[in-house]
């Protein structure tokens, strides 16, 4: 039996702090007008003190899973793509696994810059094609505003913050992930990077005076290569698939730049008609930009059952990938003792997480008093 991996569930959290153009005017050396013309962005999402990569995330999953017929305690694997995660470790996508209620999952997280979408969305396909598990939610999330200089206004003005999630699920019809290409190329490592806070140079007095746990890009190089490689990763993705780029309805880039967006266009000779740009909503909100976008055409009606999609991506590393997949429509209708279901389950796993806390904690306790009288 052939098995396929359909994205089942889809979902999206921004925050609601909106950050536009003519703000910035105000806090940077820029105009409004300069902004919207050499990125095509108008304004961005802006995390408030109580949200996190972790909320947007746990957001979006619950979303996500909310258009499908499946609980929490289906999933067997949560993948959470992340520059920006909460910690260097315990890994977000942990967070999101014990809150979401999804007691059976494992999870991890995983650093492929803005490209960590479509590599999580193609190793959890494998491992559902592969027949290791049935179903897996695979989220982009980022609070990018928490990472920026909003000194230097050749990055500041870019990101901004938000989460997107897809449900996938095994199926015996075809469709769903079809191919996908993934490449990485370290010698530009340097041309897009955020420097300090890992072991190399851990936070100290001078970091933070060089402003190194802030993002560093070299605008000009990383534009020539995201050109050059979107358009070449579209094509090669869509090969493999058995498809010609006529046969693909809508392309769905990465959301960094409308100027790389439309030369990557000009360099396929596809229509912009036939490609999904929000980036004036939402900025470059990294890993989760593409996500968002497959929300943002689904709302649209941009998207429909049986159309060929290619999701394309890059970031630091460098990293760049592209994926194809057939939309298949699933099954939608959510009886409404499948929600109270659903209610309950979570409502159990909380509990059980609280327990378990409680236990830990009398257990050390328990531990502590035994060692001292030894």
């Amino acid at each position: 039996m052939t098995r396929y991996a359909h994205v089942t569930g889809w979902g999206m959290a921004v925050p609601q702090k909106i950050l536009t153009n003519q703000q910035l005017e105000e806090m940077v050396d820029t105009t409004a007008e300069w902004i919207a013309s050499r990125t095509g962005i108008q304004e961005r999402r802006i995390a408030s003190d109580h949200e996190s990569t972790f909320t947007l995330a746990l957001g979006a999953a619950q979303n996500a899973l909310k258009t499908t017929t499946l609980d929490p305690n289906d999933i067997q694997l949560i993948i959470v793509a992340s520059a920006s995660p909460d910690h260097i470790f315990p890994a977000t996508a942990c967070l999101v696994q014990d809150s979401l209620g999804a007691i059976n999952a494992g999870a991890f997280d995983l650093s492929a810059a803005c490209t960590g979408f479509i590599f999580g969305l193609n190793m959890a396909a494998q491992a559902i094609r592969s027949g290791s598990l049935d179903n897996a939610i695979v989220i982009g999330a980022e609070t990018l505003s928490r990472i920026v200089n909003w000194e230097d206004r050749n990055t500041c003005i870019l990101f901004g913050d938000g989460a997107g999630a897809f449900v996938l699920q095994a199926s015996e019809t075809p469709g769903g992930i079809l191919s996908c290409v993934m490449r990485s190329d370290g010698s530009g490592a340097d041309l897009l990077s955020l420097p300090a806070g890992g072991s190399r140079y851990p936070a100290s007095q001078k970091t933070l005076d060089q402003k190194l746990h802030t993002i560093h890009m070299n605008g000009r190089e990383v534009f020539r290569f995201a050109t050059r490689e979107m358009a070449s990763a579209t094509r090669e993705a869509t090969n493999i698939a058995g498809l010609s780029l006529d046969d693909i309805e809508l392309i769905i880039p990465h959301q960094a730049n409308s100027r790389i967006i439309e030369a990557a266009a000009r360099g396929l000779r596809v229509p912009m008609d036939r490609i999904m740009m929000n980036i004036a909503k939402y900025g470059n909100t990294s890993s989760a930009s593409i996500p968002l976008a497959v929300c943002d055409a689904i709302d649209q009606d941009r998207i429909h059952p049986g159309d060929h999609l290619v999701l394309v991506g890059f970031g630091a590393g460098l990293t760049w990938g592209a994926l194809v997949m057939q939309w298949v429509e699933a099954e939608r209708e959510i009886a409404p003792t499948r929600r109270l279901r659903r209610m309950v389950i979570v409502l159990f796993a909380r509990l059980r997480s609280l327990v378990l806390r409680l236990l830990r904690r009398l257990e050390g306790l328990i531990w502590g008093a035994s060692s001292k009288r030894n």
